[in-house]
């Protein structure tokens, strides 16, 4: 399945995505921990520190900014699914199990050759789900 006459299918767009989202955050100053981290009931796009914080990115690419854009199809159960896959990634990585956490969400739109980023650091809270 293509997207839109780029010649490239769903999962090879948003890779290519996440890759220079990372890219992104790395030019903000995050290093990375994790990538594509799955677990049953979720994937963590990205685990990053930022500082001494451990920051679970979830990067969303909309073509437009109809349906609310990326940010917008996070919604309560996708938060939750986050949520849950972090628990586990900190259960499996007990080195980062006292490191105070974050969930931020990477919204990509345009463009996926070269998309702009709208980053939403602390989108959400682990309590709110």
């Amino acid at each position: 399945m293509t997207t839109e006459g780029h010649g490239l299918n769903r999962r090879t767009q948003g890779a290519h995505v996440e890759a220079l989202a990372r890219d992104f955050l790395l030019r903000q100053g995050l290093t990375p921990v994790a990538a594509n981290a799955n677990y049953r009931g979720g994937e963590l796009d990205l685990v990053m520190r930022d500082g001494d914080t451990l920051v679970f990115v979830e990067v969303r690419y909309r073509r437009g900014s109809g349906f609310g854009g990326g940010a917008a199809s996070v919604d309560a159960n996708k938060r939750r699914k986050l949520v849950h896959a972090a628990g586990l990634f900190l259960a499996a990585h007990r080195e980062h199990a006292r490191a105070p956490c974050r969930f931020d969400v990477i919204d990509a739109s345009g463009d996926p050759e070269a998309p702009e980023f709208l980053w939403l650091r602390d989108a959400f809270r682990a309590d709110d789900c």
